[in-house]
């Protein structure tokens, strides 16, 4: 052979959609989420997206430039998303310092240490807030309260979210008709008027950023929407055979992230299967790990770790799900 096989990371489709107008259909797609939290939280969801932001977009240019000594890639849009995403699954009180170490693990450790952009094969910012959490849980979990705190940067007014004060209320033996009474209502939840990360409150501004992507084909319906479905049916069962020890599904739906991954992070195209059947087995693990942590284990929240977990399957699941080869033929039922 006179040359060589070259084999490179996708994307391999030719076309005039480049992965970073990609990238920052994605960001676009944020905006409606990030002003709603600039509402909420005020001072301080910007100091923590800016803080992301700057400090994963000089991380990867450092990295690329002094360490790995190869071609800085950070105009292509996805150190900036790796940011925002860090942003929006961290408090607005967060410490600046434990921010730019997040971003450290989410561009050194998650994206760069494989190889860069379609090399890593697990979702950065999502690896960079696990680290966080697991290092600093006390800070992770300290919520400042919503709309009370949006013209101050003060980090002592705080509050439970909407899941961990479901879980608390259990653990001491209430019943959800108790519990019910100090949680913010469903249109609360929908509009962002809650506690929480900064970027996973509000589900209408999710939403209209995800029907966007979809707009633009830069996701499609598979993961976010078998996601949340097969959240609702799983909360549901649980919900209907016994309401008092069980929240209902559209508290699970609106509450604790899990539009934000749903839309925005399992659907990541370097860390998602390529087809659309592996989408929905990939989709369908993420809602059942996340159910099961969030009834049956210590955290309120899962989906962080359901996405990471479920991100270590796709190599599997695209092995057993292979889109059929150009040129090969059906095989023909006898009848």
């Amino acid at each position: 052979m006179s040359q060589p096989i070259i084999i490179s990371a996708s994307p391999h489709v030719h076309s005039d959609r480049t992965s970073k107008k990609l990238m920052y259909d994605v960001v676009i797609a944020l905006i409606p989420a990030f002003l709603v939290s600039l509402y909420v939280f005020g001072i301080g969801a910007f100091i923590v997206t800016a803080v992301a932001v700057i400090s994963c977009l000089l991380f990867e240019y450092l990295i690329q430039k002094f360490l790995m000594k190869t071609t800085v890639t950070i105009g292509d849009g996805s150190a900036l998303i790796t940011g925002i995403l860090l942003a929006f699954n961290l408090p607005s009180g967060l410490p600046i310092w434990m921010i730019i170490v997040g971003s450290l693990v989410a561009i050194g450790v998650a994206k760069l240490s494989f190889g860069g952009i379609g090399f890593n094969i697990f979702n950065p910012a999502l690896v960079g807030r696990v680290f966080l959490l697991v290092s600093f849980p006390v800070q992770m979990t300290m919520w400042p309260t919503a709309v009370e705190n949006n013209a101050t940067i003060a980090d002592a007014v705080t509050g439970a979210t909407t899941l961990g004060m479901i879980k608390e209320g259990l653990m001491f033996g209430d019943t959800m008709t108790t519990i019910s009474a100090n949680l913010p209502s469903n249109l609360e939840m929908f509009l962002g008027l809650s506690g929480g990360s900064i970027g996973e409150m509000s589900g209408l501004a999710l939403l209209l950023g995800g029907i966007y992507l979809l707009i633009r084909k830069v996701i499609t319906w598979h993961i976010p929407v078998t996601i949340l479905v097969t959240m609702a049916v799983m909360t549901g069962i649980f919900w209907v055979i016994n309401p008092e020890s069980y929240a209902s599904p559209l508290i699970h739906v609106l509450s604790g992230g899990a539009l934000l991954g749903a839309f925005y992070m399992a659907t990541d195209l370097v860390t998602s299967p390529m087809t659309k059947k592996g989408m929905i087995i990939f989709a369908i693990g993420i809602a059942v790990i996340t159910v099961v942590i969030r009834l049956f284990g210590a955290y309120p929240e899962g989906i962080s770790f359901a996405i990471l977990i479920m991100n270590a399957f796709v190599p599997l699941i695209n092995t057993y799900f292979k889109p059929r080869r150009f040129g090969s033929k059906i095989k023909s039922k006898i009848v």
